[in-house]
């Protein structure tokens, strides 16, 4: 059976509140960014919640899910989630952000390839592209016989929007690009970073002036 290897979807998340959604917003929660997966129990049952690499919580499955992550846990596997998109909706009233992951699980005595092929959906989605990742027995030989280097070519697309919903984030922008670039040790991407940001501080500042806002 294909889940005596590897098991991959994409789940939707939830959040406590307004407050508390406010980091995944940020740059310390990237789309492609890498999750691990930890349970917090609530009412006697196990939440799965994604903790990010800053070892703070950033949103939680439904039940179902994390009854299923649990047994994934419990066999040794290390279920990661990579952030696809962040969204808001704005009923029922003061509205609520919710978010999708793609959920990776995998055998241990296949990690290296699946750690590869990991890092390459990451790059992928943190460009916007949403592989398909249900993936089928040859599927998943490629991914072992390449190493980790095949990627599916089959991708879907973003769930129907609800009414009220806007998408927040679906890719990396330029400047949370060269912010991660800076957090891998390249300086000069992080000094361009800021210095796109204060460019456009000051780009907006002229035109607010212009318009005789001050």
């Amino acid at each position: 059976m294909q889940s005596e290897r590897y098991f991959g979807t994409y789940a939707r998340f939830e959040t406590k509140s307004k407050k508390d959604a406010a980091a995944l917003l940020g740059a310390d929660n990237l789309v492609g960014d890498v999750f691990d997966i930890v349970f917090i129990e609530e009412d006697g049952v196990d939440i799965a919640w994604m903790k990010n690499r800053f070892g703070c919580l950033a949103g939680y499955f439904d039940a179902a899910l994390s009854r299923r992550l649990s047994i994934f846990k419990a066999r040794g596997w290390d279920p990661k989630a990579l952030l696809s998109f962040v969204a808001f909706t704005d009923s029922p009233d003061p509205g609520h952000y919710w978010g999708q992951a793609a959920i990776i699980c995998y055998d241990p005595a296949f990690s290296e390839p699946f750690s590869a092929f990991v890092q390459g959906l990451s790059a992928r989605l943190s460009d916007g592209i949403r592989p398909d990742i249900d993936l089928g027995t040859q599927a998943v030989d490629s991914v072992l016989q390449s190493n980790g280097t095949w990627q599916p070519k089959k991708t879907i697309p973003l769930p129907s929007r609800e009414r009220g919903t806007v998408i927040m984030k679906s890719r990396r922008k330029m400047n949370e690009k060269l912010i991660e670039q800076g957090r891998k040790g390249n300086k000069g991407c992080y000094v361009a970073s800021w210095a796109f940001i204060f460019a456009l501080v000051a780009l907006a500042a002229f035109a607010l002036k212009s318009c005789g806002v001050f």
